[in-house]
């Protein structure tokens, strides 16, 4: 199943969006559920803080199926600004860490993307962007920056993978 009608829809629905935040959530045939929090989006792209993505079957696949999907999704999401690959794996919570393999490196510090798949609760894919400062202790989110058809490709891909 493809995303793309839908989210072509909603994303010229909110054309001109800008510093705003406005959420859209879909729901799948499988019980997928996504939700896209947008902070700006204009005809060719737009950002948001954070794409999430609830498959309840990954509560029944186990922690095996879980890894199977970090590695899948580190090579086969190739089209954003750095690459991705598993970074932590705790069988005990049933989540993995998957993280900028190089960070963007800035003349003040790094960004880098965090997914979070975790196969506890409703089951989730979760995608966040942060900016660390040098000197300055911990990291801030930051909104993902992308055009249309990647944002399509992205949540196609997520679907298409999905254990």
């Amino acid at each position: 199943m493809s995303l793309q009608p839908f989210l072509a829809s909603e994303l010229a629905r909110l054309n001109g969006l800008q510093n705003g935040l406005q959420t859209v959530r879909t729901s799948g045939a499988g019980g997928e559920v996504l939700e896209i929090d947008f902070t700006a989006v204009d005809s060719m792209s737009c950002a948001f803080e954070e794409l999430r993505l609830e498959i309840p079957r990954l509560k029944t696949q186990g922690f095996p199926a879980l890894q199977k999907w970090a590695q899948t999704l580190s090579q086969r999401i190739s089209y954003l600004l750095e690459n991705l690959g598993p970074l932590e794996f705790d069988p005990t919570l049933g989540q993995v860490l998957i993280r900028s393999v190089k960070p963007d490196q800035l003349p003040d510090g790094t960004r880098y993307y965090e997914i979070m798949l975790s196969a506890s609760g409703a089951g989730c894919f979760s995608l966040k962007r942060f900016r660390t400062v040098k000197g300055t202790p911990g990291r801030d989110p930051v909104p993902i920056q992308v055009t249309h058809e990647v944002l399509y490709k992205l949540c196609d891909d997520l679907l298409a993978s999905a254990p």
